[in-house]
C-alpha cells in the first residue's frame, strides 16, 4: 500500500507539521501534480485546502514543476530545484523526477491556502523535546 509524510507548512506562524497519509488518504494525492489544490480532509484536517509545493521519492530525488508525465529524467540544469551551482555559468546532469505525485514519492510538501475551523496547533499537539527547547530558550533570556 502507498504511505507518504505529508509536511504541511503554515505561512501564518511558520512552522511545519508531519503528517502521515496511507490507504485512501495517500489514494487522494496519487495522480496530483506539483501545483495542485487539495482538499486535506482526507488527512484529518477538516475544512484545510493544501496546495502541493513539492515531492522527493525514496533516494532524495526531488520533484520539479513543469515536467510532464511520471518517473525520471536526467535534464541538464542551470540551477534551481535539484541542482545549485558554484561557479558562474555552471551546468550539469542531474535525474530530476517529473511533477506527477505516484507511488514512488515518500515525502510531500504542502502549503496551506484554505483554515479550517480549528487551528492547526491543535491538531497537533507539541513534542517533548520542542517543550525542552522553549525552556531553554527562556533561561537564555
Amino acid at each position: 500500500m502507498v504511505e507518504f509524510k505529508v509536511v504541511v507548512s503554515d505561512p501564518k506562524n511558520g512552522r511545519a507539521y508531519n503528517v502521515d497519509a496511507s490507504g485512501g488518504a495517500a489514494g487522494a494525492i496519487v495522480g496530483k501534480r506539483i501545483g495542485d489544490e487539495i482538499d486535506a480532509g482526507a488527512l484529518g484536517l477538516a475544512g484545510y485546502k493544501l496546495r502541493i509545493t513539492g515531492a522527493s521519492d525514496r533516494t532524495g530525488i526531488a520533484a520539479k514543476k513543469g515536467i510532464p508525465g511520471a518517473g525520471r529524467r536526467n535534464l541538464l540544469l542551470a540551477g534551481g530545484i535539484g541542482f545549485h551551482p558554484v561557479m558562474d555559468g555552471e551546468r550539469r546532469r542531474k535525474t530530476i523526477r517529473s511533477s506527477e505525485i505516484t507511488q514512488d514519492f515518500v515525502q510531500i510538501n504542502a502549503l496551506v491556502t484554505a483554515y479550517g475551523e480549528k487551528k492547526l496547533d491543535e491538531l497537533f499537539p507539541k513534542v517533548e523535546g520542542e517543550k525542552k527547547e522553549e525552556k531553554k530558550k527562556k533561561v537564555r533570556k
